[in-house]
């Protein structure tokens, strides 16, 4: 079954024709279902039902998913089991290439099993941005864009020409090259089809994504979520995706912003609210007259941040915004065309001043938009949020408080600290509250031009009057598109930004990625030196602990603005109210406010400079490459010819075992836990990400094939090696395991009592054929949607979690690799059961098993106790006996 509507499809008859400009086209008119219901629905449940209209065969998606979805009004909370094809899948070439590593060895297997390869092709069409997150190896310079660019083409030569091999040899594969910018702003800005027109049939863009912040799409009215990159290749083999019909919660915004608050102020204010509300699992759909003042480019950064308030979707309807948006980026009239009269034909198109469009809601919630004030969040979390007139004190409570998301515990008389150090022949001092690192970065903030051209403005007049940035602290620009370095130079601010120290490093995330690269190693001695709080300040959607840089403890998101503001300061610890940024060379001291340039100044140097000439001219560029790209000379076999020496890029281990039958449901018996771990253990604390550290098992092992430490590139970069990746699971330097009690990348091996890093335990245990577990706390899993999150521990020999909750992707990417899923009752968690986790643990599963059926859990001391396995829908018991969802589609194409 296609999705754009096969003849088999059970609800042809509603099919129509529709006229746009001179052309006759087809659409499902939803509205012929004659049916009260349908303009009740949120109006993102609507693109669900018509996805399930356009795909219904009675097989995969059966007519009564149909009336499920309709009737969700009732249906909404009683965990109704839906499926969903997205119209498409997007990439970004760290969750690319695994992912196509993945598709080459499925092709590999299925050639062994006695199959056709070539049946392994994305069927779904799939768009991979290589956004190659740059690191800023060159900041403060000229010419480091052009330098970072070169030292990453020859770091990621290898991955390049890997992925270039997968764009010939795997079908209905777009790649847009290196250099063209970060995944979601050029989803945004170019990839975005709010309505697809494939072979005349007209339907709704809708998406899934490998990263978590795909939610940024939601901005223009296209449905899309984060999922992990097993559910992602899935869906590319023309799997639907299978969900719990969500609640939809109404956010309704009234109101108009202040002169002086910013998008980013906005999203930081929703965060917290939404964090305090409940969202997870829900889908947050926007509504009321605010929405209306709100441009695409302000709805985006709200909807990109979407996974740190927890919600699957921030969903913001089309309307007459989304038209000037489409129009503003140089999308062609025909299309615009097609997207407004289809939208409005099947009542997909929303004005917001008028409250008689408004759908039923699972609940309702509203902010005042002008009671939204200036401010950031930190020093750990995107959803602390503190108002920057509280920011002074708030750090200092930060130091007095304990260790915590809102606390170091530094000692009264250390918290005076200061370490003078010299740099570049002067001498400068740090102490706590320090900035180290000021990023203007990530695709939260630079795809909007009122928060990029306002920090530009600022920058302007901060130079006018005389104020520089010190030049120890790392500042950095990373655009997320070329036509925002194209703006920025057009309306002249860009020798400001230079002057400042925040020159163009590249395209791509970066610093909020935790490529932030080396500090200087003045700075660096000096922060160990002392034992300081350091900072960095980011335009960014993640501060979570290690992931900015080992040496900034504390991290605050900020608007674009607020980062050069904070770069001025030099501190955090800082009352912009009552203490100047310096002063001008005449000895007048200059404050914040008179710096700040009001919404009004920032829009109209925004109409006057971002035109869609720009939008045209950039991403024109995009077929035709560049020259380091169209240089590289890819194999062209349809089998990838594996190279055993390469570090980069390996066949993985997932098909070696498998075979043509499935096999029987197995349990866990005498387990050993791995870790055990308490609440909010993110993605970022299991996954590999960042640098390789020098004394860590995966520079241990790149150090045995040859390479020297300047060699070893990022975690991200070696995605596409299971050896590397294997040995970085659970490296974070700041993942707290209750065995160690300290922070640090350490467990102990309980026959033998030693501590040591957690994959030579693993290993270990391996040797001894040890099955492994992990008992943990709440959320566990929140954070970036990454399958080595899944895929690393699963390396490492474990076979099922134990945790209090979940966040949503994580626990689908443990089902995607055959891990059980097991929460703790209500009520209950390690602690209250008296686990200490030296047990041995088995797990009792039954061959009948039901989504969310309990199972007995036995330990080696004689206590038992009951645990809800989280096999939610009967597609992921599916998947599980199958050992995985991979392996269940390699023998779906072997049955053909």
């Amino acid at each position: 079954m296609a999705t754009d509507g096969a003849a088999t499809c059970v609800f042809s008859r509603l099919k129509e024709s529709i006229r746009v400009a001179d052309e006759d086209l087809q659409y499902f008119n939803l509205l012929a279902l004659n049916d009260y219901r349908y303009d009740r629905l949120p109006f993102s449940i609507r693109v669900l039902l018509e996805s399930a209209v356009r795909n219904c065969d009675n097989f995969h998606i059966k007519e009564k998913d149909v009336e499920n979805i309709l009737n969700w009004k009732e249906n909404q909370d009683k965990s109704v089991e839906v499926p969903f094809k997205p119209s498409r899948v997007i990439l970004q070439d760290f969750t690319g290439v695994p992912a196509v590593v993945d598709f080459a060895a499925m092709r590999d297997a299925v050639k062994r099993l006695g199959g056709d390869p070539q049946t392994i092709n994305p069927v779904c069409p799939a768009d991979l941005v290589i956004d190659h997150s740059v690191q800023v190896d060159v900041s403060r310079s000229s010419d480091a864009l052009q330098k970072n660019q070169e030292i990453e083409f020859q770091r990621n030569k290898e991955r390049f020409l890997f992925l270039k091999w997968g764009a010939k040899a795997l079908q209905n594969m777009l790649i847009v090259p290196p250099g063209s910018g970060i995944v979601h702003q050029v989803n945004l800005e170019y990839l975005g089809r709010v309505v697809f027109n494939k072979n005349g049939l007209l339907y709704p863009d809708s998406l899934v994504g490998t990263d978590s912040h795909t939610t940024m799409i939601n901005g223009l009215g296209i449905v899309g979520w984060g999922v992990g990159g097993i559910e992602a290749e899935a869906v590319m083999l023309n799997q639907s995706i299978s969900m719990v019909l969500p609640k939809v919660v109404g956010y309704k915004l009234t109101g108009m912003m202040d002169s002086l608050a910013t998008s980013t102020d906005v999203v930081l204010t929703i965060t917290k609210h939404l964090r305090q509300v409940g969202v997870v699992g829900k889908f947050v759909e926007f509504f009321g007259p605010g929405v209306a003042q709100l441009s695409i480019a302000d709805r985006a950064t709200i909807a990109n941040m979407c996974p740190e308030y927890g919600a699957t979707v921030g969903f913001f309807p089309v309307d007459q915004n989304s038209i000037a948006y489409l129009r503003q980026t140089g999308r062609d009239e025909t299309q615009i065309a097609c997207i407004e009269a289809y939208c409005k034909a099947n009542h997909m198109f929303r004005d917001f001043n008028n409250s008689d469009q408004d759908p039923v809601f699972s609940e309702v919630v509203e902010l005042d938009l002008s009671t939204v004030r200036s401010c950031i969040s930190g020093p750990k979390r995107p959803h602390d949020k503190v108002l920057v007139t509280d920011m002074k004190v708030d750090f200092q409570s930060c130091l007095d408080n304990k260790v915590g998301f809102k606390g170091f515990h530094i000692p009264k008389e250390q918290q005076s600290t200061t370490v003078p150090f010299q740099f570049d022949g002067t001498e400068y001092t740090l102490t706590h509250g320090s900035v180290v690192i000021a990023a203007v970065t990530s695709c939260t903030n630079t795809s909007n031009p009122s928060v990029m051209l306002g920090a530009g403005l600022l920058a302007k007049k901060a130079v006018e009057a005389g104020l520089t940035v010190e030049p120890y602290i790392k500042t950095s620009l990373s655009p997320g598109s070329g036509v925002v370095t194209y703006y920025l130079q057009e309306s002249g601010v860009i020798p400001y930004l230079d002057k400042l120290g925040f020159d163009i490093v590249g395209y791509g995330c970066m610093t909020c990625i935790g490529n932030s690269g080396p500090l200087p190693e003045e700075v660096s001695q000096a922060i160990e030196k002392g034992e300081l709080v350091a900072c960095g300040v980011l335009s960014g959607n993640r501060n979570f602990e290690g992931r900015i840089h080992p040496l900034t403890r504390a991290n605050y998101l900020a608007s674009p603005l607020l980062v050069i503001a904070y770069a001025l300061a030099g501190t955090v610890s800082i009352d912009f109210e009552t203490q100047p940024l310096g002063k001008t060379p005449e000895g007048k001291e200059v404050f914040l406010r008179d710096i700040w340039p009001s919404r009004s100044e920032i829009h109209e140097v925004e109409r006057q400079y971002v035109i869609p000439a720009m939008f045209k001219e950039v991403y024109a560029k995009i077929a035709k490459g560049n020259e380091r790209w169209n240089s590289l000379d890819a194999p062209e076999s349809m089998l990838y010819p594996w190279d055993s020496k390469s570090t980069y890029i390996q066949s993985p281990p997932f098909f070696e075992t498998m075979e043509k039958e499935i096999p029987p449901i197995m349990g866990v018996k005498d387990a050993s836990v791995l870790l055990n771990l308490g609440d909010s253990v993110t993605t970022d604390h299991i996954s590999p990400a960042g640098s390789i550290a020098r004394n860590s098992p995966a520079a241990r092992y790149l150090a045995s094939r040859g390479l020297t430490p300047r060699e070893f590139n990022s975690y991200g970069s070696r995605r596409g090696n299971d050896a590397v990746m294997a040995r970085g699971t659970f490296a974070n330097i700041r993942l707290v395991n209750k065995f160690v009690g300290k922070a640090g990348p350490k467990t102990v091996h309980l026959p033998s009592g030693e501590t040591m890093d957690i994959f030579d335990a693993a290993e270990r245990y391996r040797r001894d054929k040890q099955t492994l577990i992990i008992l943990a706390g709440k959320d566990y899993g929140s954070g970036s949607s990454r399958d080595w999150a899944a895929k690393g521990p699963w390396m490492q020999g474990v076979r099922a979690v134990i945790a209090e909750s979940y966040e949503r992707i994580h626990r689908s990417n443990l089902v995607g690799m055959g891990i059980i899923p097991l929460q703790f009752l209500p009520g209950q968690n390690a602690d209250s059961l008296g686990l200490t986790g030296k047990e041995k643990y088995s797990i009792e599963v039954p061959e009948d098993l039901q989504p969310g059926q309990k199972a007995t859990v036995k330990t080696s001391d004689g206590r038992a106790f009951e645990a809800i396995i989280r096999f939610d829908t009967d597609v992921e018991l599916t998947y599980f006996r199958h050992g995985g969802i991979l392996n269940y589609m390699i023998r779906q194409k072997l049955a053909v």
